[in-house]
């Protein structure tokens, strides 16, 4: 494995091309067509088993090593977001209104690099490799479907690793943290059913803003209240519209907001609380309620074996210094679906720098120059199981 440095380092032109060719045709969740096209088209070219259309647009190459051995999957996200890129780039995006704000074309680079890399090395594989390219991350959740069309299967993934760009986190380090590393992610709607009238006769209505008001009040104490101190949770209210006039009590208000956590429990209890809560106020208030609670992606929890593995190959690549355990996110993945059902890691690739702007934001942007460490990254790993 002496050599993996070098040959990566021989690659990275590539790595910078692709990125910028994939960074062009941005496209949202379930829409991949174009980016679909390009993978496929790549890893056909190097002569691995391609299978398309999973889940719409995802796609799968499959590598088999020289020796018998197990099935490691490697994952990369290919949607983009609907926001209108500001970063002035000459390779911005040609799509009006969709970015790729979130690194999903420098996921896409390392993944497909790391399949030209390895394909050359084949003979040095114990087992197979899976290279997965999942649309619809941002939502509604491609994972799911892919792993209902049957990606873990044929042949079945025995680990599973993915690599996010992380600009919280020093350009030139990687983060490899064991458990729970991102938030389980849910969403709720909310709709309050009072009675209209007029503004100078409150005691005829039954104000829905005013309901509305002192549900968003208790929604924020059920975390203070309700889950234990120790157990980082977060209830966010995103939205909350009710009225168009000055001088009418509206008999009508819609919510709609998010949950966080990392702990199970606490996530499988939240739709039981949050009805209790919403139930409690409008009775008292007497108002009627929709409540539509909606469970998202699972908490990303790390296996403790693979992720000691990830952070020595990681310390291979970039020094023992320079792997750092990083602070767990709110911020959901639905990675988290893969790594039920196969022993895996997710890892940080630090792109931070001085006056970078965060994910999902119009400037986002970052060095191409780290993507070889993810790189190379994918390689050790390949080559250590």
């Amino acid at each position: 494995m002496i050599d993996i440095k070098k040959r990566v380092h021989q690659h990275s032109a590539l790595i910078s091309k692709l990125r910028r060719d994939l960074h062009r045709i941005p496209e949202i969740a379930y829409t991949e067509e174009k980016t679909s096209r390009y993978v496929a088209a790549y890893l056909k070219n190097l002569g691995l088993e391609v299978k398309t259309g999973i889940a719409r647009y995802g796609v799968v190459g499959l590598l088999e090593g020289g020796g018998s051995g197990k099935t490691l999957m490697i994952r990369a996200d290919m949607d983009a977001l609907e926001i209108t890129e500001e970063t002035g780039l000459d390779f911005a995006s040609t799509h009006k209104g969709i970015m790729h704000a979130c690194g999903h074309d420098a996921h896409m680079s390392m993944a497909l690099v790391a399949a030209t890399i390895l394909s050359q090395m084949k003979d040095q594989l114990k087992g197979t490799i899976k290279f997965l390219f999942q649309p619809a991350e941002e939502g509604p959740g491609g994972a799911e479907a892919m792993i209902h069309e049957g990606v873990m299967e044929n042949p079945h993934v025995d680990y599973a690793v993915g690599c996010h760009v992380w600009p919280g986190i020093p350009q030139g380090t990687l983060g490899v943290k064991t458990g729970p590393l991102m938030a389980a992610m849910d969403r709720f709607d909310l709709k309050i059913i009072g009675r209209g009238g007029h503004g100078a006769m409150p005691h005829q209505c039954v104000d829905a803003l005013e309901v509305g008001c002192q549900v968003v009040g208790a929604l924020q104490r059920m975390v203070s209240r309700q889950v234990n101190p120790v157990t980082p949770a977060v209830v966010t209210v995103g939205a909350f519209h009710a009225g168009n006039a000055f001088n009418v009590i509206p008999g009508e208000a819609e919510l709609c907001g998010t949950t966080r956590t990392f702990d199970r429990a606490v996530w499988k209890g939240f739709p039981q609380q949050m009805e209790g809560i919403v139930r409690g106020v409008c009775e008292s208030m007497g108002a009627s309620y929709e409540l539509d609670y909606v469970h998202g992606y699972p908490p990303l929890i790390n296996d403790a074996d693979v992720s000691r593995m990830v952070r020595g190959c990681a310390e291979a690549v970039v020094g023992k210094e320079n792997v750092l355990k990083p602070e767990p996110t709110m911020g959901g993945e639905d990675m988290a679906l893969f790594l039920e059902r196969a022993k895996g890691c997710f890892f940080f690739l630090g792109v931070g720098r001085e006056g970078s702007a965060p994910l999902h934001n119009a400037q986002f942007d970052f060095s191409e120059q780290p993507l070889s460490l993810g790189v190379e990254t994918y390689c050790r790993i390949a080559l250590a199981l």
